[in-house]
């Protein structure tokens, strides 16, 4: 088992990443290298990368993420928004393969009213003017939660668009438990038949990452909105299932919770402790 968080790079970039990762005993960990909040990104030259990769070699930690901005949609008809999600990708997976990284997260976007067979064509469009098929990393494409109009609910989505990406093969899929429970998908008790109907529409081998988040919302709700371990819908013992199915055994496996009980939720899902997290106060959910 591959098991982290989403961490900060606030202070010393990479190097602060890791150091809180050790702090959560951790395997792994994701990181955003710029602001969702828009703006220049930070030199990734200043992120401490030798040093951060000496310490991970010290502690075993392996397989990070970098998830993509909030603010790319390639699905927006909009020319404006539309290119500046192109640039930023195109950015991003220069400064990702510069830290070594093998995993790049990304939302799929949102058709804001065009539909979903005119999205997926637009965000195949934009794939298409960034990969060349010589990145020495995977696109993830994240599977999502059905609210707004969000594309990439649903498996067959997900498998559409990758066909229509002339280098499919720099593309991977990252799931997340509280996006595919609200998006009808029942992983609490059929997580194997997730995982077969993945296989069969997808295919096991491009399942690069998973993210790992409990859900205010009940099954099939359409709505994202993370809860802690064991304070949501899905419960622990689901979600220690999850984290310990043999299919995920290689996969990084990310934490997204709200409240920052990283370490807590970490023992909880290795089953060194039966206490749940604090539940997050209304306001803190992710």
């Amino acid at each position: 088992m591959k098991l982290g968080a989403n961490v900060s790079i606030a202070k010393t970039g990479l190097l602060c990443a890791v150091e809180e990762s050790v702090a959560y005993r951790a395997d792994t960990y994701m990181i955003y290298t710029r602001s969702n909040r828009g703006g220049p990104a930070r030199a990734i030259e200043t992120f401490n990368r030798d040093e951060a990769r000496a310490l991970m070699l010290e502690h075993g930690l392996s397989d990070p993420v970098v998830h993509l901005s909030y603010l790319v949609n390639l699905a927006s008809p909009k020319t404006e928004t539309f290119e500046y999600g192109v640039s930023v990708l195109a950015e991003e997976i220069k400064r990702v393969e510069y830290l070594g990284f093998s995993y790049i997260v990304m939302h799929p976007g949102s058709h804001v009213g065009t539909g979903t067979d005119a999205a997926l064509r637009r965000i195949a469009e934009g794939l298409d003017a960034v990969l060349s098929g010589t990145e020495n990393l995977f696109l993830c494409l994240e599977t999502m939660a059905g609210d707004g109009s969000k594309v990439g609910n649903q498996l067959e989505e997900i498998a559409e668009l990758m066909t229509l990406v002339k280098h499919r093969e720099k593309l991977g899929v990252c799931i997340d438990t509280c996006h595919n429970y609200s998006a009808g998908y029942d992983i609490v008790h059929d997580f194997d038949g997730f995982l077969q109907r993945f296989d069969e529409i997808i295919g096991l081998p491009l399942l690069k990452v998973a993210h790992i988040n409990d859900s205010k919302h009940p099954l099939g709700a359409r709505k994202d909105r993370h809860a802690n371990v064991g304070r949501g819908t899905l419960g622990v013992e689901a979600l220690r299932r999850i984290v310990h199915h043999p299919v995920l055994a290689e996969v990084p496996q990310i934490l997204e919770t709200p409240g920052g009980h990283y370490a807590h939720e970490i023992l909880l899902l290795r089953n060194e402790t039966d206490e749940l997290p604090p539940d997050a106060p209304s306001g803190e959910e992710s």
